[in-house]
């Protein structure tokens, strides 16, 4: 069976003539697909024949709500999606002044093993489809009746380590016959996989790449994301400065701020250090516990802030939001997985 939603026209196109179909179908399906219809039988433009030779062949994505947290602090959204073979991820909506942003999975888990994250507490389960991707974006705005303007790949799963479809999802977003996101109002997340940093830079995309970096120092990042065992963070460095002499784009530093593990005057300084030579924005986080991890919210944020500020680095303190919906990546998963009694993540299949 064929998952159309992850193809482009063209690609439709081809398929549509292996059919005996005229091209121009391929256009009318995609425009529908774009639309969010949800059965071939909604496709009204199409005869009937056809929509029975497409239910033979192929079929349409469509997650099912299976939570949804709406915060009374802030309005923000937090859906657990159940996907057609039982899985479930996460999306949030945000809502900002300069519009609404949505965060999106990328991965059925992860493997990446963070150790403040909900999100790799049982591993990675599977990639997530180029359609699976845009569905969150494309039933989110349906569920709320609210147009989305900005997507971040920072929900739960490493982007880069599913980068092909993330890639074919970037190209669907952006399509001028679809929801028309463009690139400079796409944030993707990685934790540091440095061969996937070089490869992208290569694409010369717009967006903003944000690096999850959480700690300068390799004994510190290491304890904490063991990407770094295998990327070390002063390689790391040098891939983000390859990317942005190659792109001239800004790299954004995600760095959840942890009492006493990584809020020292002296790792602000690394930072710094580590930044020179190129423009960087570092995004202080609040961090948000997690049952399972030892790890406590900095009490140092400010201070740090400003000792970044005073040596002419750019500084802000992600504002906290859904703080009373489960807020952290992977923790609404995580504890539907729990009452489920699943420790896979598979909650379709018991």
């Amino acid at each position: 069976m064929i998952d159309l939603k992850s193809m482009l026209p063209e690609e439709l196109a081809s398929f549509f003539e292996t059919l005996g179909e005229p091209a121009f179908r391929a256009k009318q399906v995609f425009t529908w697909l774009q639309k969010g219809v949800t059965s071939f039988d909604d496709m009204h433009n199409l005869p009937a024949a056809l929509r029975r030779k497409l239910a033979e062949r192929s079929y349409i994505t469509a997650p099912q709500v299976a939570r949804k947290q709406v915060s009374r602090l802030d309005g923000t959204v937090k859906y657990l999606w159940e996907l057609r073979d039982g899985n479930c991820i996460e999306t949030v909506l945000m809502r900002y002044h300069h519009g609404n942003t949505v965060c999106i999975s990328s991965q059925v888990g992860c493997r990446m093993g963070c150790a403040f994250c909900a999100s790799t507490v049982a591993g990675k389960v599977r990639d997530l489809t180029p359609s699976e991707m845009l569905d969150q974006v494309l039933f989110t705005q349906l569920d709320s009746g609210e147009e989305i303007s900005n997507v971040v790949l920072m929900g739960i799963g490493e982007p880069l380590d599913n980068k092909e479809n993330v890639l074919r999802f970037l190209e669907l977003l952006n399509h001028p016959e679809g929801l028309r996101i463009g690139m400079r109002h796409v944030s993707l997340s990685t934790c540091g996989i440095v061969p996937q940093i070089d490869a992208l830079a290569q694409l010369h995309l717009q967006l903003t790449l944000s690096v999850s970096l959480h700690a300068p120092d390799s004994p510190t990042r290491s304890d904490l994301m063991p990407v770094n065992r295998a990327y070390d963070v002063e390689e790391l460095f040098n891939a983000c400065h390859r990317y942005f002499q190659m792109t001239g784009r800004r790299i954004s530093f995600e760095y959840a701020m942890i009492d006493g593990v990584n809020d020292h005057d002296w790792q602000a300084d690394l930072i710094v250090q580590r930044l020179r030579g190129m423009p960087g924005h570092v995004n202080l986080i609040p961090l948000n516990e997690v049952a399972e991890s030892p790890f406590k919210p900095s009490r140092r944020i400010r201070q740090f802030q400003k000792r970044l500020e005073s040596q002419g680095v750019t500084a802000t303190v992600r504002r906290s939001l859904g703080g009373d919906i489960d807020a952290s990546c992977g923790q609404l998963r995580r504890k539907a997985m729990e009452e489920k009694g699943d420790a896979h993540g598979d909650l379709g299949n018991q």
